[in-house]
């Protein structure tokens, strides 16, 4: 569920090299610019609750321009489509296309676009 980083030639759902577990990037001061500006929304959107911590969740949520991108780690295969995540992707996917945009998820080989839940198919 990693994404790539071509700045320093590392592949998707590879680590990173400078990336130590339990104390994070080892060149924090001099990382480049793709790793300056990637903000997780786990960490960024104060609205995704505590089970969308990627270490917990296998999922990783991200925004590129009017993409909202949802990275599966492959071990985890269908986690996404387990409650709470696929009635928060559907809720996600109505937000990001009420303003133009689109929700992605990736694992492994497959991609997918999210859609929301059409209204007739919510129950009261």
């Amino acid at each position: 569920m990693l994404p790539d980083i071509e700045a320093l030639q590392k592949p998707a759902d590879r680590p990173c090299p400078h990336c130590s577990l339990g104390t994070g990037c080892n060149a924090y001061e001099t990382r480049p610019q793709p790793c300056r500006d990637f903000l997780c929304l786990w960490v960024s959107d104060d609205q995704l609750r505590s089970e969308w911590q990627p270490s917990r969740s296998g999922m990783l949520v991200y925004r590129q321009g009017a993409q909202l991108t949802v990275l599966v780690d492959p071990s985890r295969r269908g986690i996404w489509q387990s409650e709470p995540y696929a009635a928060d992707l559907a809720r996600m996917a109505e937000t990001v296309e009420a303003d133009g945009g689109y929700l992605i998820l990736f694992c492994g080989e497959m991609v997918e676009r999210i859609r929301p839940i059409p209204a007739a198919a919510v129950r009261t």
